[in-house]
């Protein structure tokens, strides 16, 4: 039977910055009712994403601003509860922008995708979604990684950079990894198969980078921007191709942060920088997503989900995050399975 309340995670103030958990507040409200060839969707996880920043801020970036009052955009991974569309039945998972609320009562374009079962239905948060997504269109179509090629990964024990550096791997290349602890390095070491790891906290990570890259980095896929960036950036090889994935490193773009000029070096290397952003691949995600999947289940592809249980989690949840505090892709669990 459904439950008789919804609760929802709505946005109470605009964040200066990274949202912290009193931008939030908790309120429950009826569950919505069936409508218009509309589905219900019990949601049951939640994802924590990078991106919620740029979302809650007051100046529009790809897209418009989560409204005052409104419920916190997210995607989400649910079980159908009630469908007024003949192509959605009751039971079946989905998984789209769902939102951070217990019920979604969504048009069915809404919908992303269904879910396969036969995998952690998590997965499709992670994995087996936006960040996979990410990692595998940004890599191979603005990286384009060559074997025998070597590649910088920052934010590299991430959901992202932990893909990346696998897929890089998968395509023959040499992998270095930067990420912010000696418990983290161990993980890009043992558990991802970098073939280096820099811990900036506690290495000289621009002499690091030389040391590791003497011919030069070919690729470097940037989740971070600010002085990690300013480190690689001085050893990019000829040709190099830099990946603009995130900005993850920097708290506020209002005023811009004041940092080494780059213009020179991507000159006189003959570099090429592009930005990124997964949702310009959208109708080539099936195609992708076929691929990841084969790869995570022949064991190519290995992942780590750090997964808080109750919605109450939610509002403190994005700042944990840029505090690098997850060890793996932090997901919400909101329902049983």
């Amino acid at each position: 039977m459904t439950q008789a309340t919804n609760r929802q995670v709505l946005l109470k103030s605009r964040p200066k910055g990274i949202p912290q958990a009193e931008n939030f507040e908790i309120q429950e409200t009826a569950v919505p009712q069936i409508q218009d060839g509309r589905i219900l969707i019990r949601n049951i996880y939640l994802s924590v994403e990078p991106a919620m920043r740029g979302w809650v801020s007051a100046v529009a970036n790809y897209s418009e601003p989560v409204p005052i009052g409104g419920v916190m955009r997210a995607f989400a991974t649910g079980r159908v509860d009630q469908s007024g569309h003949p192509d959605f039945v009751p039971g079946e998972f989905v998984t789209g922008m769902f939102g951070w609320q217990d019920y979604a009562l969504v048009k069915p374009e809404t919908i992303q995708r269904k879910v396969d079962p036969s995998l952690p239905i998590s997965t499709s948060l992670g994995i087996l979604g936006l960040n996979g997504l990410t990692a595998y269109f940004a890599l191979l179509e603005v990286g384009r990684p060559e074997p025998g090629e070597t590649i910088v990964v920052s934010s590299a024990a991430g959901a992202v950079g932990s893909c990346v550096g696998q897929i890089a791997k998968i395509k023959g290349c040499r992998t270095i990894g930067v990420t912010s602890s000696v418990a983290k390095a161990k993980i890009c070491s043992d558990e991802f198969g970098y073939d280096a790891v820099v811990n900036y906290n506690s290495n000289d990570l621009e002499r690091s980078i030389g040391r590791l890259c003497p011919d030069g980095v070919n690729v470097y896929y940037d989740n971070t921007a600010g002085s990690i960036s300013d480190a690689v950036l001085q050893h990019i090889s000829v040709g190099a191709r830099i990946v603009i994935c995130g900005t993850a490193s920097v708290p506020s773009w209002d005023p811009p942060p004041l940092a080494p000029r780059v213009e020179r070096r991507i000159l006189v290397r003959r570099a090429r920088m592009q930005g990124f952003l997964v949702f310009d691949y959208a109708d080539r995600y099936d195609e992708a997503l076929a691929i990841l999947t084969d790869w995570v289940k022949s064991g190519k592809l290995r992942y780590r989900e750090e997964i808080t249980n109750g919605i109450e989690s939610a509002p403190g949840s994005i700042a944990s995050l840029y505090r690098s505090e997850n060890m793996g892709k932090r997901l919400i669990r909101i329902a049983p399975e």
